[in-house]
């Protein structure tokens, strides 16, 4: 009965030692092996640095919130569906969005934190309305801020185009949409160029009127699209330089670009009501009919998009066109 003990315990022992061996011989491997499931590990993910930190999410995430239009308008176009989004200032062309189908997740300055959390998003796009609450937004899920400088349109806009193919895996179709509206730009910017004209950029409101430089969110038409600014000193700021009639009428710029504020808000006064006067009537610009009302919510709201930046482009090659 001793024997038998005996060697049952060495037998025992042996069995533990190799497994002990057998142990420190995968430890020894586990760094190895760790390294090539961080790598596979990275092959469907993607880190997004924007202005306010970083993102990393898996690529083709699938329960998208969106509270950039710009950015629905870009996934609208690369056939890429989303679960949430703000439905208080939907765009008249992405009204499909008000579907029942798609949950209301607040404001576009007061997002629905407990909605969100309740839909388990993969990814949420915001833009500069919601920067203020993107540390929020960002513990509930991978938050990406795609911001559209005005200054530099087209390079932002590159940019933010490039970093939504490659989270969805579209780069074939994203280089070629950029290749498209690169080439309409150019055809654009050698017409007025070869015109040399000048243009004043506008935005209406309720009857105020501000006005737009080159450095501002509507910059495009002076830095992209080649129209030299009638006013070199206008003053930078969100809501434009505060101008009056009289003003536009000294500047008499060849080209007046409007945008209508109160289209997209709901206010009382169009702009061509705002401009049917008898100052404006005295200007180059409404004597050669080249006074110009731009698709206000594309411009104001979309602006940075995919389909926008085409409305953009086409807005401001009908009205130097004609």
């Amino acid at each position: 009965m001793n024997r038998k003990f005996i060697i049952l315990l060495s037998i025992l022992t042996l069995l533990i030692l190799a497994v002990g061996c057998n142990s420190q011989d995968e430890t020894s491997i586990n760094p190895e092996e760790s390294e090539v499931a961080e790598e596979v590990e990275g092959v469907s993910q993607v880190t997004v640095e924007h202005r306010l930190g970083e993102a990393s999410l898996q690529k083709k995430p699938e329960r998208i919130i969106v509270f950039d239009y710009a950015t629905l308008d870009t996934l609208d176009k690369m056939g890429i569906d989303i679960i949430g989004l703000p439905k208080s200032n939907i765009p008249t062309y992405l009204q499909k969005y008000n579907d029942e189908k798609y949950q209301d997740v607040g404001t576009l300055f007061e997002p629905n934190f407990e909605k969100i959390f309740e839909l388990e998003p993969d990814v949420i796009f915001i833009s500069g309305r919601q920067a203020e609450v993107y540390e929020e937004l960002s513990e509930i899920a991978p938050t990406v801020f795609l911001e559209v400088d005005g200054a530099n349109y087209m390079e932002s806009v590159t940019r933010n185009l490039r970093i939504l193919g490659e989270i969805f895996e579209k780069e074939e179709f994203i280089e070629a949409e950029i290749a498209q509206i690169n080439e309409m730009i150019e055809e654009l910017n050698g017409k007025v160029k070869e015109a040399g004209s000048n243009a004043l950029i506008v935005m209406a409101n309720d009857g105020a009127i501000s006005a737009y430089g080159e450095g501002s969110r509507f910059g495009i038409i002076h830095n992209e699209f080649g129209f030299e600014p009638a006013d070199k000193d206008i003053e930078l700021s969100n809501h434009g330089q505060n101008v009056t009639f009289e003003y536009i009428l000294e500047k008499n710029p060849d080209y007046i670009f409007v945008i209508d504020r109160a289209a997209t808000t709901g206010g009382s006064v169009t702009a061509q009501q705002v401009f049917d006067n008898e100052i404006i009537k005295k200007t180059a610009a409404y004597q050669k009919d080249k006074i110009v009302y731009l698709s206000s919510q594309i411009w104001y709201v979309v602006s940075g998009g995919l389909g926008g930046t085409k409305v953009m482009i086409e807005d401001v090659s009908t009205g130097f066109a004609r």
